[in-house]
């Protein structure tokens, strides 16, 4: 599968200076319209330039293997904000950002991400609360093992 010929190939290039802190985060392959769509992330982000090299690169094998025929789409891009976080590492590019958490147990859970740990992570959100006759909030911080979390997803706010 075409898959299986990609994945050595980036990491090959991945070892190069200029993306020794690049990594594949996803593959994705339709047999029926050849498209082959390749998400990359990186710990210093994504460009389009880096991006370019890596489809030149990868379409260079593609070409001489003949391995998708003369007809193919090759896509490769970063994740994109609202593919879900797959990587530890990929959490520290977003801390600061509004993320939606859902886990193995309970509700779901939304809040600004403050800290990544090893196992965990650390969200902020408010909670609302009536005192009396007056609307009250208090800003929480909550522990989330990564064991625990199911899909993370960077929410998009304005």
């Amino acid at each position: 599968m075409i898959v299986e010929k990609i994945e050595p190939l980036l990491a090959e290039k991945f070892s190069e200076p200029d993306f020794a802190d690049c990594f594949l985060v996803d593959t994705t392959f339709e047999q029926a319209t050849r498209h082959l769509e390749i998400f990359i992330d990186s710990d210093s982000g994504m460009d389009f330039t880096k991006c370019q090299k890596i489809s030149r690169y990868l379409e260079k094998f593609i070409d001489e293997g003949g391995w998708l025929g003369e007809s193919y789409v090759l896509e490769v891009s970063s994740p994109g904000i609202e593919r879900p976080i797959k990587f530890h590492r990929q959490y520290n590019r977003n801390i600061g950002r509004t993320l939606t958490i859902e886990l193995k147990e309970g509700e779901p859970r939304e809040g600004i991400l403050r800290i990544v740990n090893p196992e965990s992570i650390v969200l902020e959100s408010e909670i609302k609360f009536k005192e009396g006759k007056r609307n009250k909030k208090e800003t929480i911080q909550t522990i989330i093992p990564f064991e625990h979390i199911v899909k993370a997803v960077v929410k998009i706010t304005f």
